[in-house]
């Protein structure tokens, strides 16, 4: 079990890793050794997180989520296997750890009075400024 914070904790079964070669410059080490990792983690169809969360998780992910629910997540940045794992894993348990914050909800409110008449008496003030500019008026 992998622990993301003290309500949820992922069964690894549930997360799927795959090793493929990374793009990019790097030698013939690049080339000869699969050392990027590629995790899957099925949302839909997860035990471990609560409903709220799954739906949260899901819109936070954006393109990183397939049409099925499953989160994709790349890690190509280090030269090592183990490396490119321990930071997949760990940018899946941060997304899990956004998506368990709960938004606050907001509550419309009025100004007050004070507010009110505080912003017409600037109007009026900044009216009366730009009311001088201008040609002078001969009556």
């Amino acid at each position: 079990m992998i622990q993301v914070s003290p309500s949820i904790a992922i069964d690894e079964s549930e997360i799927e890793e795959s090793f493929v070669r990374a793009s990019g410059p790097g030698g013939q080490n690049v080339n000869k050794v699969s050392t990027a990792v590629e995790l899957r983690f099925d949302v839909r169809r997860s035990l471990s997180l609560p409903n709220d969360v799954a739906i949260r998780l899901m819109k936070l992910a954006g393109s990183r989520l397939t049409q099925d629910g499953v989160v994709v997540i790349t890690a190509q940045e280090h030269r090592s296997q183990n490396r490119n794992r321990e930071e997949a894993l760990a940018r899946l348990i941060e997304l899990i750890r956004q998506a368990e914050v709960r938004p606050k909800v907001r509550r419309a409110t009025k100004p007050t009075k004070a507010s009110k008449e505080r912003r017409l008496a600037s109007k009026e003030k900044r009216s009366s400024v730009k009311s001088t500019r201008g040609k002078p008026r001969f009556d």
